[in-house]
Parts: C-alpha cells; structure tokens; sequence
C-alpha cells in the first residue's frame, strides 16, 4: 500500500485544510493528519499518478510531497549527513572565513557537493589552504558559528525513543563531529581527522578518507551490525558525497540538497526541516520528542 506524504516547513507552513482535502479528493485516498497544518498523509490514493496530481495541485505553495511505501515504514536506522544537514552551515567554509579565504574555498566545496570535482582530492586542497590556523581559532568557530539545523534533535531523539540506532557520518572534522553527535543525541559519530602541527593545523588529514564510498560502507556494515532489514533504514544527506549512501538505505531523503543529489534520491525535501523525516515514517506530533 503507498501512502502519499503533504510537508510544510513548520516555521512558515502553507499547508491548509483546503488543499490536502482537495487533493484527498483528486487522488482518492484517505487524508489523515499528522500534524495540524503542518503534515499530513493521503492512506492507499487509488490514482497512480497521486505524487503528480499532488504537486500540480499544489502549485506554488511551499509544499513537499512523497509518495512511499507503508511497508516498513518507521525505520530502525538512522544515518545523516553532518554539514548543510544536521547543522546549517559547511565547518570547513567557516574555518576558511577565519583566515578570510572563504569565496575561494566555499567555492570547492560547492562544486564537490554537486558532484564536479572529487571529494577527496577536493577535501584535500581546501584542508592545506588551512594550514596554521590556530586551535583556538577552530574552538572559537564552531562556538560562535555552527548552528543546529532544526528539527535535528527531535528526529535523532524520536527514532531513537523508538529503538532506531542514529549514525551521524560526515566528510567533515571529528572536532566538529564528535561534538554535534552528542550535542543532537546520536549513537555514533565518524568523521575525517585534522593532523596538526603543535597547536596549528599542519593542512593535511588522516588516512583514509571519510568520504562517499566510507558513508555507504557504514550503512551496510550497520545493517549487518544490528541485524536490521535495509528497507528498516534511513538516510539523510545533501551533497554528491551523499548519493550512495542515501540509495544505498531503505528510504533516502535529499534534504535542501544540490540539484544532481535531489534529482536521484528516493525522496526529496526542500521546504520542510529535518522533522520531515519523522512525518515520512508516519509519526505524530504526540509521538515527536521535543
């Protein structure tokens, strides 16, 4: 049976009665509200084009729509993405702004999370442009200038209050990573090392790599860990680093993500926040841990 999913972003929703009924109606399936005004699911739409029905008649309303399985639908594994997902900004950008070479490095980073340039090599050249930068420096930003992405804690806490295990793995920094885990309240956390020099960074990282291919080995070997079905899994990403590991996971959502990642992944969210994955598996907001 498919369930169609309605989500606004719950700080400015645009969703009303009037539309999810029409489009209830339209598609033929049952409207069940998750949360008022905010998300709601059309049960078994006996249309077979309910996803395309859904998003003409939504127009121009800030609305994102999905259509998915209710076969396994709360799942038991959460793995994420770290940078522009569970936190708003890129760390290694902010890092590059202390030492005023931000233009130039957002600039890599941009073109890697869309998938023009190798994220290793990529990762690599941003890193050494930050050699020297002071520790202190580094405390200093992620204090001051890394900020959580909302919904975060409510959907690591939810699932986890549910019996999921959250993964949060990132091509980011353990200084960065490590902190965010048990800031939101994740199980794990893996992330690339920064080597330093003293008190500086030295502009290089430890080997391997975190990058796309460690993240959908870390699924799979999570899966296999726990003893959890694939299709009892989900991931959450935005950049082309992300693209295997959100195929590779029962349900994969592109969140605010790159064209190229949004385009290819089982489910794509651009104006909700990161409880969208909640609503997604069905919870209610009775249900979501605040």
């Amino acid at each position: 049976m498919s369930i169609l999913c309605l989500i606004a972003n719950p700080a400015d929703s645009e969703l009303s009665p009037a539309l999810a009924t029409a489009i209830a109606r339209e598609t033929g399936g049952r409207l069940n509200w998750l949360a008022h005004s905010i998300a709601c699911e059309i049960i078994a739409p006996k249309s077979t084009d309910a996803l395309a029905i859904a998003k003409d008649l939504a127009g121009g309303v800030a609305l994102d729509c999905a259509e998915i399985s209710s076969k396994n639908r709360r799942k038991m594994l959460l793995i994420a993405d770290m940078d522009s997902t569970m936190i708003n900004e890129e760390c290694i950008d902010e890092l590059a702004d202390a030492l005023g070479i931000k233009p130039q490095v957002a600039d890599i980073t941009a073109r890697a999370m869309n998938g023009e340039l190798d994220f290793s090599q990529a990762l690599e050249t941003r890193v050494a442009l930050l050699k020297g930068l002071e520790h202190s420096v580094i405390e200093k930003v992620r204090r001051e200038r890394i900020t959580l992405a909302p919904g975060g804690r409510a959907l690591v806490k939810t699932m986890r209050e549910h019996g999921a295990y959250t993964s949060l793995v990132s091509g980011g920094f353990t200084f960065f990573a490590d902190f965010i885990a048990k800031r939101i309240g994740f199980d794990e956390a893996l992330a690339n090392e920064l080597e330093c020099d003293g008190e500086a960074l030295a502009g290089t990282i430890a080997k391997p790599v975190v990058d796309k291919d460690t993240k959908l080995s870390r699924l799979n070997a999570l899966l296999d860990e726990k003893g959890i079905d694939r299709a009892a899994s989900i991931a959450v990403g935005d950049g082309a680093n992300d693209l295997p590991m959100l195929q590779g996971a029962g349900l994969g959502v592109a969140l605010h993500a790159k064209p190229a990642v949004a385009d290819q992944a089982h489910v794509r969210i651009d104006h909700g926040d990161l409880t969208a994955l909640l609503y997604l598996q069905g919870y209610t907001e009775d249900e979501i841990v605040r």
